[in-house]
């Protein structure tokens, strides 16, 4: 997936300085100027599945401190903004490509006869993403993107520690890398220097679905063989999206 994302983020490098577009304006709103962003991300999503797996867990005799259901996580985002066409009327085209990660981790702790030892679970979900946007400048300091979409290619990691008196075990789980989802939402830019500095804030909806993930050995965390029947597991372990929003700051640059 990655080789795919390097050869469309040349393609679009190589549409930006084709000359039947210089009757236009592009970087973030002049000929000749690219934009690279960085910003911070929340995200919410449905995992129902690792959420069983988790109750499944905390209802074992060994679990003295419960482990936390996850539904959000907070992250960064990083990117570049390839080219941006301002139209007739402030109507404004952009592609874009990025790279995010999102993190959190949720501890509770095991033990028996009194004894107690830390237990946590951290997952990670990653993505790389191609993706454009349609927006209006109203105004010079202010614009709407009304539309701003992307196309996600995820990879997920979970990692199971435990920490015992002289000893630490760790278990880490990943999905498949290049698991495609998508992203769906509007913003407002605030221009702070015109074409080189501005604030950019978007919400919307993002999906995301993945059905297992596996171990080094090939282990899958829901329904392995060993599993009995009253612990076996119905939904994916990521089994739909959510709400997500966008801080960012966009900074333009000459190609020249």
């Amino acid at each position: 997936m990655l080789y795919y994302f390097k050869r469309i983020f040349f393609l679009l490098l190589v549409f930006n300085t084709y000359p039947l577009l210089n009757a236009q304006t592009f970087g973030f709103g002049c000929l000749g100027f690219v934009g690279g962003y960085g910003g911070f991300v929340y995200q919410e999503f449905d995992a129902s599945g690792l959420n069983e797996y988790i109750t499944n867990f905390n209802q074992t005799e060994f679990v003295n401190t419960p482990i936390t259901e996850f539904s959000k996580e907070t992250g960064f985002r990083v990117g570049l903004n390839l080219f941006r066409a301002t139209f007739q009327k402030g109507f404004m085209i952009t592609a874009k490509g990025f790279y995010q990660s999102l993190a959190s981790t949720n501890n509770g702790s095991v033990g028996a006869s009194g004894s107690e030892n830390n237990f946590s679970m951290k997952l990670n979900l990653q993505n790389w993403a191609i993706g454009f946007d349609v927006g209006w400048e109203f105004t010079r300091l202010v614009s709407w993107k009304i539309v701003d979409g992307s196309l996600n290619f995820n990879y997920i990691t979970l990692t199971e520690t435990t920490d015992l008196p002289g000893e630490t075990t760790v278990q880490k789980y990943k999905s498949d890398s290049g698991v495609l989802g998508y992203s769906i939402g509007t913003g407002i830019i605030i221009s702070l220097l015109k074409d080189y500095i501005s604030l950019e804030g978007s919400a919307g909806y993002t999906y995301l679905s993945i059905a297992n993930i596996y171990n080094e050995n090939g282990t899958p965390l829901l329904n392995p063989v060993s599993v009995n029947n009253s612990e076996y597991i119905n939904n994916d372990f990521l089994n739909g999206g959510g709400f997500t929003a966008v801080v960012q700051l966009n900074v333009g640059f000459p190609l020249l």
